[in-house]
């Protein structure tokens, strides 16, 4: 848009800059005669009116989380504003450069300046962490050094409150390759830890003049998920190694790590930190157990402030890659000899695709006797494929808590495209844990008024995908557990066809 006027007192004089998450103006706060940064936070296009809403509450909940935090090295976040269908952060407006361009004119810092920096950002990191949130993009870009000599960390918009979705969640990786910590590019939510990863490898780039892991965006994600730390020369080298150890179990307490630095800043000598394991050397990546063993630029997005990478990880050992970010038919999870066989008939019917706003079905009924199945995903994402293994896991033990709610209570029950068209009264049996299936997984029964079961569910979480499966027959013949095996058959035949697919 053009400048303008924002809430009848922010006026837009000129554009900042832009990055990833928006557009940042200069503007004057007309009320309190002076001038601030106002951050105008973009949507995607072609969003719907209701996923556009949901994003505006959410970025508004997040500036919320973030106005909570008062210390001089995080970015004073003053007000809010949502117009023209968008969230505007109102912040204070810092005059100095980016530690980036920083080193770009000037070239590697003293080991004791960085470490100051690296002290005063650690401040900042600990008062947010305190307040349950976690930045996720420390980055040189990020760290503002003002003409006044305060080290201010900014772009809190994609910080994470514990326990919550971020406004840029949305399925994607969030942060700039190369600062991302390994345990997050796994697809695990990260936490501290992963901050002060982030942290070490910023540190690493101030003293060198040149990023721990460069390339492609794929290149670096592979550097930093299988090739051992590089430690950086001087006295902050085997501190800014100890703190980017692959392992966060490995990586020392920020208390001890903020000592050390501002040792360092000091002119002292950085002090040796004893490390739980060998901190340099690259750990398995693991899904499933399963090493990852190469890194394609190809399918899942990276989003970084201002720049963009593709990567997505698979096993070469026949294992599921750990996202799965192509659409397919789920129809061909099943193939028409194993629905012929599930189905106890030598004429299997034909695949019956579907969907709702729960995601993709596909069914395969006859008259007394079906099943089906459906690749699920939440209200907040587009669709099963643009889930996250973090979104999944959530998704996966809310719908356990789902069921769990109506164990052993009557409920209402049809199934027409097997025949069953009069509602029916049913009981569920107890959820219970179903081993060997997926990453996670769990079952339960629907019995009738003698007690017998008629449909078996099985619900599992393979990489970020969350499976359905439901078998049903009207037959006297099957007994309780031959129900329950078809579909525990079922899921393990779905699942299997996905890691294929993978």
């Amino acid at each position: 848009m053009s400048a303008g006027r924002l809430a009848g007192r922010y006026a837009l004089l000129r554009p900042l800059g832009a990055g990833g998450m928006g557009k940042v103006w200069l503007a004057r706060d007309e009320m309190l005669d002076r001038e601030v940064a106002v951050k105008e936070l973009t949507l995607p296009e072609g969003m719907a009116p209701k996923d556009r809403a949901d994003s505006v509450k959410r970025a508004v909940r997040e500036a919320q989380a973030t106005a909570r935090l008062r210390h001089p090295g995080i970015v004073a976040l003053h007000d809010v504003v949502v117009e023209h269908e968008r969230p505007w952060l109102v912040m204070e407006l810092l005059r100095g450069r980016t530690l980036a361009e920083t080193v770009r004119e000037f070239g590697p810092m003293p080991p004791a300046h960085a470490a100051r920096i690296g002290a005063d950002v650690l401040d900042a990191l600990s008062v947010a962490h305190a307040q349950g949130l976690q930045h996720r993009d420390v980055k040189p870009a990020n760290v503002f050094l003002t003409d006044g000599g305060r080290v201010v960390l900014t772009d809190f918009g994609i910080a994470r409150q514990e326990g919550q979705a971020a406004l840029t969640e949305q399925g994607l990786m969030i942060g700039s390759p190369g600062f991302i910590a390994p345990e997050r590019l796994e697809g695990e939510p990260g936490g501290p830890a992963s901050d002060l990863w982030s942290l070490g490898a910023t540190l690493y780039a101030a003293v060198t003049g040149a990023a721990a892991y460069e390339g492609s965006a794929a290149q670096r994600v592979r550097a930093t998920l299988l090739t051992p730390v590089p430690v950086a020369p001087g006295p902050l080298g085997p501190l800014i190694a100890a703190m980017m150890a692959q392992h966060p179990a490995g990586r020392p307490d920020p208390r001890v790590v903020a000592d050390a630095l501002r040792q360092v800043a000091g002119g002292a000598p950085a002090p040796r930190l004893p490390a739980p394991h060998d901190v340099t050397a690259p750990g398995k990546v693991k899904k499933r157990g399963r090493a990852v063993l190469w890194i394609s630029a190809a399918t899942a997005l990276v989003v970084a402030a201002g720049t963009a990478g593709f990567f997505v990880l698979k096993s070469l050992d026949g294992g599921a890659p750990a996202a799965f970010t192509t659409p397919m038919d789920v129809c061909t999870l099943i193939s028409p000899e194993e629905a012929g066989r599930l189905l106890r008939t030598q004429s299997p019917p034909k695949a019956r695709p579907g969907s709702d706003e729960a995601g993709p079905t596909c069914g395969w009924p006859i008259t007394g006797t079906g099943v089906s199945l459906q690749v699920q995903k939440d209200s907040d994402t587009v669709d099963p494929w643009s889930m996250t293994p973090v979104t999944a896991r959530a998704l996966f033990q809310n719908q356990k808590r789902y069921w769990v709610k109506f164990q052993n209570e009557e409920l209402d029950w049809t199934l027409p495209e097997i025949g069953v068209k009069d509602t029916r009264k049913v009981k569920l049996t107890p959820v219970r844990q179903v081993a060997g299936l997926g990453e996670e997984a769990f079952g339960f029964e629907l019995t009738g008024p003698t007690g017998r079961v008629h449909t078996a569910y099985v619900f599992y979480r393979l990489a970020n995908l969350v499976v359905k499966v439901e078998y049903s027959t009207l037959a006297d013949r099957p007994t309780d557990e031959d129900i329950k095996r078809s579909a525990l058959s079922a899921a393990q035949t779905s699942e299997q066809a996905l890691r294929n697919a993978g």
